[in-house]
């Protein structure tokens, strides 16, 4: 690192190493905690990409002491309640989300790009313009002479950003990461894909539901909507997750573009009475992305002195459970809060790490279990996969109850 240049800046900022939410929350939350930082960003350009997310209760939790749950409700569709199906569209739980299940505050599904835009927009009204730089893509990291810095490509040499700390939220394929332990787990494919979309779509079910039916080995669909009314005639903009158990055919895991026509013909005979899900498919709007399910071993250790990761950089969790951008926001309000207090940078990244890293890896590890779909699992084995005439008869409400509460993924940390 010895020819890289350092740059003039304040050296005491935070640096972040990603632009996306866990990166964008992080800079709010060091702001209102009155710690200086720069966010670094390896796209040319941010723009609008993505397809939908759930911002779970705990996590909107925090977005609302950051002063932007106002900007979000505008945007999103506040989710009234979770509906899980068997693959011949038979109601087998239902059970209220966020407000409508007495939470203090609301789940929102949103699109993945109003959620950025109203995080990007707060940090760039409240902490500044210039403290966002899109075209850096990190190279690599590295600490020393109580200082750590960011390599990023803007010259020839290349130029080194230094800071009190480097925060690595990168992503899956973090290079931070990599720089911290380049021999360290790779990615696991879980042995489903997934490829998700979004249709333009009139109501169904509460309007508000977020619906999960079937299993990956035959297939599974996740729909919920995301934008009310967009085309003023009523309809909305509803985000679609189809998930199958197939061979990885891309072992980087990276995301890619793919086709209705690549699973259509597994839920070819869903038509519900509450969805025609051949419709739902056949209006596909805009680009489909398919995406091999990966996450990671869960690592001992986050930290190394002034170096730390956050979000999927540090934990990869396979899609399942609504969790990754939530944990993301956790992560990000842990790390900010333990910067601003801890007698030194070690001492805090040491202790977000242990705040948190317990949390995580129970994540990781329960949604490989595929905790999300148990009742789903259990319902499908005892009717050898058939349908069913009385529910009841099946299975128990306290069975069911028993089994749709995944304790896992609720952690939450005052």
């Amino acid at each position: 690192m010895d020819e890289l240049v350092p740059n003039p800046w304040h050296t005491e900022d935070v640096i972040i190493v990603g632009a996306g939410i866990g990166g964008l929350v992080l800079a709010l939350a060091l702001h209102a905690n009155g710690v200086p930082c720069r966010v670094f960003e390896a796209a040319p350009k941010i723009e609008p990409l993505g397809m939908g997310i759930n911002i779970q209760p705990y996590a909107t939790e925090i977005l609302a002491d950051l002063g932007l749950l106002d900007a979000l409700e505008s945007r999103a569709v506040v989710t009234r309640e979770f509906v899980f199906y068997n693959r011949h569209g038979q109601e087998i739980y239902r059970s209220p989300a966020g407000r409508y299940g007495g939470q203090a505050f609301p789940q929102l599904s949103i699109h993945r790009a109003d959620l950025h835009a109203v995080l990007l927009d707060a940090v760039q009204r409240r902490i500044g313009a210039d403290h966002v730089r899109t075209g850096w893509r990190c190279l690599g990291v590295g600490q020393g002479g109580g200082r750590a810095w960011a390599s990023f490509t803007r010259s020839a040499a290349g130029t080194a950003v230094y800071g009190s700390a480097v925060v690595g939220c990168d992503g899956i394929h973090s290079v931070v990461y990599r720089s911290l332990y380049p021999a360290g787990p790779p990615l696991r494919y879980s042995g489903t894909n997934m490829w998700r979309g979004t249709s333009v779509f009139p109501d169904f079910l509460s309007g508000a539901s977020m619906v999960r039916a079937g299993l990956p080995a035959e297939g599974k669909l996740v729909v919920y909507p995301i934008r009310r009314d967009i085309d003023r005639r009523g309809n909305n903009l509803v985000n679609w997750v189809v998930e199958v158990d197939t061979p990885m055919a891309d072992p980087t895991g990276a995301t890619g573009t793919g086709r209705v026509a690549d699973f259509a013909e597994r839920f070819a005979d869903w038509r519900f009475d509450w969805l025609d899900v051949p419709e739902l498919l056949r209006c596909a709007h805009g680009p489909v992305l398919s995406m091999p399910m990966m996450d990671r071993d869960p690592l001992d250790r986050w930290s190394r002195g002034r170096i730390t990761l956050l979000g999927d950089a540090a934990h990869p969790m396979v899609p399942l459970g609504s969790n990754g951008g939530g944990q993301a926001i956790l992560d990000a309000r842990s790390l900010a809060t333990h910067l601003a207090t801890a007698a030194s940078v070690v001492q805090a990244l040491r202790g977000y790490e242990e705040q948190r890293r317990p949390h995580t890896t129970n994540i990781v590890l329960g949604d490989r279990k595929g905790v999300v779909d148990l009742m789903v699992r259990e319902v499908d084995r005892r009717t050898r996969g058939l349908p069913f005439r009385n529910l009841a008869e099946i299975i128990s409400s306290d069975e069911l109850a028993a089994l749709s509460i995944p304790n896992y993924h609720e952690p939450v940390e005052r």
